[in-house]
């Protein structure tokens, strides 16, 4: 055998592939196992291992076939799976690839509610104290329901007749199929926004699990807690049971209980004020007859037969007080006047006009001290001046060389001694009125004392 008559592993698998395409059986299968190994992907796929007590098979489930799952697969499941075999080429198995999936022995609806129903009752969202009151006279109800149909009738009539007041504003919803769940929670959240409504009805009329089914949508319930307007449910029939109602603020058994549940009654309401005003009318009566009998004894009594024996003794309070206050007057009167005089003399011994004479008279006399003191102060510093200035003249070298007295230079220096001459030295002899210049032909000193 030649080489060319060996097949690659590629083209083995292609071929086996094809075998499994062409196998009408293995195109549409009907499989019931228990899941094993579950992993949900990041990118919405689902893969695991079916078994039972003889053999396994590996399987998957794309997004597209995952999305349309009522229930979260989890381990040891039972299942009923319908889809096709084929093989899976990069890992030379084959595996079962799942179209369909339903738990044995109950509804996949059943088992979605049961798990959503227990994951939001362990974040808190049925919890009682989360729950918001329903106002005892709302002046506008919200309803999110579809415009057809018989629900939307019946909130309008039962609202209307009880409660005229009322306003109503209906957001046009879609309660069942494709995006009816979004389109609740979308509506509940454009409620919220334009915050027009005291109360919202959410609901619809009966239907079958399916029907209902939006009502049981994480996205409906999370909506329903985050309003903050208080929301009744009512969904289906009294025996009709949804996630809406457990998250709702209060449930109704059915759309008219719903709009009985928003509004008051107003013939209730009118009777109740008519017995309160009848009960208040008879307790005011009650109460004026009671008083006018108490009245009626404390007229007769001994104080009020006479009533001026009441106010006898006031009245003599009242004379006295009287002349009291007219003897205090008296003395205020006195005391002030008194005041007034020993101000007046206050004033008359320290007024300005004596105080100006006096202080002028003061004036006038330091004035002539401080004359006099001046002048002789200039006389006695003239005559000081005076002879300083004698002394100066007395002691100025002109006055001395007047009287025949000269001042002889060498070298324009004064000479005041003998011992700065010597023969032959030049010198300039100055006058009182001029000066000579001479020659030292001889010098002599003297001793003192000879």
């Amino acid at each position: 055998m030649t080489t060319s008559s060996y097949l690659t592993v590629k083209a083995l698998t292609k071929y086996i592939r094809r075998k499994f395409d062409a196998d009408p059986h293995l195109r549409d299968v009907f499989v019931k196992g228990e899941l094993s190994n579950v992993k949900i992907h990041s990118s919405g796929h689902i893969y695991f291992t079916l078994k039972d007590e003889g053999a396994r098979i590996t399987a998957a489930m794309f997004r597209a076939d995952a999305q349309k799952l009522k229930f979260k697969p989890e381990e040891g499941m039972m299942v009923y799976i319908r889809g096709y075999v084929n093989v899976y080429e990069s890992a030379g198995a084959y595996q079962l690839y799942a179209q369909t999936m339903e738990p044995d022995g109950v509804g996949g609806l059943f088992v979605a509610f049961n798990q959503l129903k227990e994951k939001l009752q362990q974040e808190g969202l049925f919890n009682p104290n989360f729950k918001q009151q329903i106002p005892l006279f709302p002046k506008t109800v919200g309803v999110l329901t579809a415009t057809t149909g018989a629900a939307i009738r019946d909130i309008c009539t039962t609202v209307s007749r009880r409660f005229p007041l009322a306003e109503i504003v209906i957001y046009p919803t879609l309660v069942q199929g494709q995006g009816a769940a979004s389109n609740i929670a979308k509506n509940i959240q454009i409620a919220n926004h334009q915050a027009d409504c005291d109360v919202l009805i959410v609901g619809r009329g009966g239907g079958s699990i399916e029907d209902l089914w939006a009502f049981n949508e994480e996205i409906v319930a999370r909506a329903i807690f985050e309003s903050r307007i208080p929301i009744i449910s009512a969904v289906g029939h009294e025996t009709d049971t949804t996630i809406a109602d457990f998250v709702a603020d209060l449930r109704a058994p059915t759309p008219t209980a719903a709009a009985e549940l928003a509004v008051p009654n107003q013939q209730e309401l009118y009777q109740r004020i008519m017995m309160s005003k009848s009960q208040l009318h008879q307790m005011i009566t009650a109460k004026i007859n009671f008083e006018r009998s108490r009245l009626k004894k404390l007229q007769s009594a001994y104080p009020l037969a006479t009533p001026e024996r009441l106010y006898r003794p006031f009245t003599e309070k009242l004379v006295q007080l009287d002349l009291q206050i007219e003897r205090a007057s008296k003395l205020y009167l006195m005391k002030k006047s008194n005041d007034l005089h020993k101000l007046d003399a206050s004033i008359k011994l320290y007024s300005p006009k004596n105080a100006l004479t006096y202080y002028g008279k003061q004036l006038n006399q330091t004035t002539n001290n401080l004359t006099r003191a001046v002048l002789t102060a200039l006389q006695r510093n003239k005559d000081t001046f005076s002879s300083r200035i004698r002394t100066l003249e007395a002691l100025n070298p002109l006055t001395i060389m007047n009287r025949g007295y000269t001042v002889t230079y060498k070298e324009e220096k004064v000479v005041k001694s003998i011992s700065q001459m010597s023969v032959g030295d030049e010198v300039s002899i100055h006058f009182n009125d001029g000066e000579a210049s001479a020659t030292i032909n001889k010098t002599k000193v003297e001793k003192k004392g000879e």
